[in-house]
């Protein structure tokens, strides 16, 4: 029995040795796994940066395609209106068709799909993204503040840049003066009467990812409402 102990430090022939470098051993693990969490962090920060600095696709494809549906209503209700007498007493339904789509204005559509795609859609995901970074909790304060933001800040930016995109693209620039004092204060207080609602509903109970196409949805209406303003 006396060699038991033997090894000089209280182990069992020589395990305590062993059981030293099974702990060494467990410690440097652990500290590797540790800094190796602390190396993925930055990785992970630059993910979400680069992330957020991305270009929205998914919104402007739907802001784009809801703007061109809201223009294609928008024009056909013209051309309806303008063939009532002819179309209303038209049996045959391939010739209402006929005569509704011969003289759709793709350029028109164009310009409207491009608008979407490229200003709406990105820049309103982004005002949507900063609302929430200055005012991420869900209260009726931070509700209301974001509701008269929209109106007071995004709605008259979007009136004001979808009126220079159409005169940009008529190439009527010159014309963009009269266009917003006959125009736009009509236009505004209209989208008052209708956005407002709307932005509570969207605020309250649609998650960011989703607040361009809910209010894309939306905008179905107001382009509508816009391109056949515009097209006055």
């Amino acid at each position: 029995m006396g060699s038991l102990g033997a090894s000089g430090n209280g182990g069992i022939w020589g395990m305590g040795s062993f059981h030293d470098n099974i702990h060494k051993w467990r410690r440097n693990k652990k500290r590797r796994n540790t800094g190796g969490e602390r190396e993925a962090k930055p990785s992970t920060s630059g993910d979400a940066a680069a992330a957020s600095n991305r270009f929205p696709l998914k919104q402007a494809a739907t802001a784009a395609s809801l703007a061109l549906t809201g223009d294609t209503i928008a024009q056909l209700r013209h051309r309806w209106v303008k063939n009532k007498d002819t179309l209303s007493h038209s049996h045959d339904f391939k010739d209402i068709i006929s005569t509704l789509s011969c003289e759709h204005d793709w350029i028109r559509a164009l310009r409207m799909t491009s608008y979407g795609f490229l200003l709406y859609g990105p820049g309103s995901y982004a005002w949507y993204q900063f609302l929430d970074h200055c005012m991420p909790k869900q209260s009726v304060e931070n509700l209301m503040m974001k509701v008269i933001l929209n109106q007071v800040v995004l709605g008259p930016s979007v009136i004001a840049v979808v009126f220079a995109w159409n005169n940009l693209w008529l190439g009527k620039l010159d014309e963009l003066p009269h266009k917003y004092k006959k125009d736009a204060l009509p236009t505004l207080l209209t989208g008052f009467r209708f956005w407002i609602p709307v932005s509570i509903l969207n605020f309250w109970l649609i998650p960011l990812q989703a607040r361009v196409a809910f209010m894309s949805m939306g905008s179905i209406f107001w382009n509508f409402y816009l391109s056949s303003t515009m097209s006055r």
